[in-house]
């Protein structure tokens, strides 16, 4: 049973899952103008596991991304001018227009950077978490991966190792069933896959992802471990992609999963069930609610409005950088 939050994390919560939301509901709203030319991975339906895990932590933890990594830069406090100015192509934007949705970064907030390798950030977390180690410092490493990446290399020595050294590093798996297009059934014997920790001698837990209390107490306990040298966490968090894989639409039409089945799992929103909580239990009232949403509708269009004003790179500069 999750411990109802106060009126002041109520809003900051509540706050960052409409944040990550209205960010890539704008990008679908956008995104057949044609003028981002990035493609892009949306996390709409998996807010709930981005704003759990980075609401435990402090602005100087670190967290390292994938290809889908909107809401996780969004929920560690990302800049909305930055970050749009780079889905258009523009100097502004935080890889000054070369990186495009797939590689949203901003150091000083903790956002080291997004791989579109899958499971290629799991080695960066844990050399991050031992270079904190080495340097007598408490602060702790996050590295996000969908369940596809457990069945890499990388998944397996980052585990290992990271056991081994005792590293403060958390491992947040967004497990929702599919690699692309293939389901988890048709690739791991087994879709438990918090259960892969005991090999490591590490704790694994499985959460809700669509239950964002749920995702951050489980991440306050890891985060606890982790600084106070215990050693990494497996979190397993168990969610859904709502559009396809790649790109702003449904993905109905390919046969690997039927509108019914998107249907119903919309139907328990990570932002939506946040929201019934805190109504319900009369923590935040219906007009504080709207103030939230109408101020991230302001500060969403300025920044788009900034990304589309703001200039692309020199032609000069294409090689830089690289």
């Amino acid at each position: 049973m999750t411990k109802l939050p106060s009126s002041d994390l109520a809003k900051s919560i509540y706050a960052s899952l409409v944040r990550c939301r209205k960010f890539d509901e704008k990008i679908v709203e956008l995104y057949p103008e044609q003028e981002m030319r990035c493609p892009t991975h949306l996390s709409l339906g998996q807010e709930g596991a981005a704003v759990g895990i980075c609401r435990a932590l402090r602005k100087d933890d670190l967290i390292f991304s994938t290809h889908r990594c909107h809401s996780h830069a969004v929920a560690k406090g990302g800049d909305f001018k930055i970050l749009f100015a780079e889905l258009y192509g523009k100097e502004a934007g935080c890889c000054r227009g070369k990186g495009g949705s797939m590689h949203f970064v901003q150091p000083d907030i903790g956002l080291m950077g997004s791989s579109a390798i899958v499971g290629g950030n799991l080695p960066l977390a844990m050399g991050a978490a031992l270079a904190a180690k080495m340097q007598g410092k408490d602060t702790v490493s996050v590295s996000f991966f969908g369940d596809g990446a457990v069945e890499q290399g990388t998944f397996h020595e980052g585990l290992s190792f990271s056991s081994l050294k005792k590293l403060p590093v958390i491992f947040a798996c967004e497990n929702n069933g599919l690699a692309t297009c293939t389901p988890i059934s048709s690739r791991q014997p087994y879709s438990d896959l918090y259960k892969r920790a005991e090999g490591y001698h590490i704790p694994g837990v499985q959460v809700n992802g669509r239950n964002v209390l749920e995702v951050y107490e489980a991440a306050q306990d890891a985060v606890a471990r982790a600084r106070k040298g215990d050693g990494p966490t497996l979190i397993e968090m168990k969610c859904c992609r709502w559009k396809e894989h790649v790109g702003p639409n449904f993905d109905y039409n390919l046969g690997f999963r039927s509108k019914e089945e998107v249907e119903k799992e919309m139907g328990s929103c990570p932002v939506n069930n946040f929201r019934k909580l805190i109504l319900e239990n009369n923590i935040l009232k219906e007009n504080e609610l709207k103030e939230i949403s109408g101020n991230i509708d302001k500060e969403i269009n300025e920044a788009v409005k900034f990304a589309k004003e703001t200039p692309f790179p020199k032609p000069e500069e294409i090689y830089e950088d690289i």
